[in-house]
């Protein structure tokens, strides 16, 4: 006979997968027109306004700008469009 104490015990609470988070923001590349550090700042101000919902990068020599937001493409065009230059999506990074 088997003693029930050589049993291993088994807690009865369910099984929980390791939670993951996970970013939703994407990293996304524009080509904004600009030529100078009044364009690139023009950017700036206007991406900041925006607080913690994007957070971006500017290569002014390449003319480039990257944002990371959970924003729509759309939205982040738009946006980039009030500092008044043209500005082309490129896509994700």
């Amino acid at each position: 006979m088997v003693s029930s104490s050589s049993h291993p015990s088994f807690s009865s609470a369910p099984l929980r997968s390791p939670t993951v988070q996970r970013d939703s923001r994407r990293k996304h590349e524009f080509e904004v027109a600009m030529t100078c550090e009044g364009c690139s700042g023009a950017v700036t101000r206007v991406l900041n306004k925006l607080g913690d919902e994007v957070k971006f990068e500017i290569d002014l020599p390449k003319k480039l700008v990257w944002i990371e937001s959970e924003k729509d493409v759309d939205y982040l065009t738009e946006k980039l469009k009030k500092c008044g230059k043209e500005v082309k999506y490129n896509g994700t990074k």
